[in-house]
């Protein structure tokens, strides 16, 4: 019975690769339609694009077009090519604004391209491109029934603009390049004020005030002694009881006791 079922499988796949490859020759538009269609239910989709890819020309303008492009969008999108998804979508959108799919497509497009963004340590041009598409979508389809999936692709996408922005101020701390990390820090905290790295930025703000400061030259120390004072109350006004309070505390009693000698100087 095994031998059997296995055979009939054989020739199923046997027949359907024989019709695909005839499909991909045939003249017939409307046969090949046929069989792209099977393919694309079937879940062959690598094969189904390749028969879109025929069809499209032929097909533009004919009533059977909303449907070609639809699965051919769909095709690229449930293969992963999310680059081809998200232009093949927005064509669409652009083709058959009054179609029932539209809203679907347009939100499928403006998703496509939130797949492609990387890990917050690369290059993150791919997710500004990402959230401003989602936001278009958003904009354009307050109403939609994919808004709480694209307002979620948004939160993880903006998750990682902030983390990158965290990290790269926190690498100017960690190579002494403190002038520059306490800009960084001040553009991370303006553009970011929710960010759940706050507490990290301020005090990491703070340790770049100090270090500048108690390495400065003496007509610049007293100065930016107390923008580290400065950094350092910010940070206790945001937490007073802080993780990093023992070594804040600690940076702080030198900043104290220098600007003491200051004030005697005066």
């Amino acid at each position: 019975m095994k031998k059997i079922v296995s055979l009939l499988i054989v020739v199923v796949l046997f027949c359907s690769c024989s019709e695909y490859q005839k499909a991909l020759k045939n003249e017939d538009v409307a046969a090949k339609f046929e069989v792209a269609t099977k393919m694309y239910d079937a879940g062959k989709y690598s094969k189904a694009i390749r028969l879109f890819e025929q069809l499209a020309p032929s097909y533009r303008g004919k009533p059977q077009a909303e449907k070609l492009f639809y699965m051919f969008s769909q095709s690229y999108y449930k293969s992963k090519q999310y680059y081809l998804a998200g232009y093949q979508f927005e064509s669409f959108v652009s083709g058959y604004p009054r179609s029932e799919k539209v809203q679907e497509a347009a939100f499928l497009g403006a998703y496509s391209y939130s797949k492609l963004a990387p890990v917050y340590s690369l290059d993150q041009t791919d997710t500004v491109k990402a959230l401003e598409k989602l936001q278009a979508f958003i904009d354009n389809y307050p109403n939609s029934e994919y808004i709480a999936q694209a307002n979620e692709a948004v939160k993880v996408l903006s998750g990682k603009l902030e983390k990158k922005a965290y990290e790269n101020a926190k690498g100017y701390n960690t190579i002494s390049d403190y002038k520059s990390a306490l800009i960084a820090f001040d553009n991370f905290i303006a553009d970011f004020p929710g960010t759940p790295f706050k507490e990290d930025a301020l005090f990491y703000k703070y340790d770049s005030a100090y270090k500048l400061a108690i390495n400065s030259i003496p007509s610049k120390m007293e100065d930016r002694l107390n923008v580290a004072k400065v950094a350092y109350n910010n940070l206790i006004k945001f937490n007073s009881a802080t993780k990093y309070k023992k070594e804040a505390d600690e940076m702080n009693a030198r900043v104290e006791t220098d600007l003491q000698k200051f004030t005697k100087i005066k």
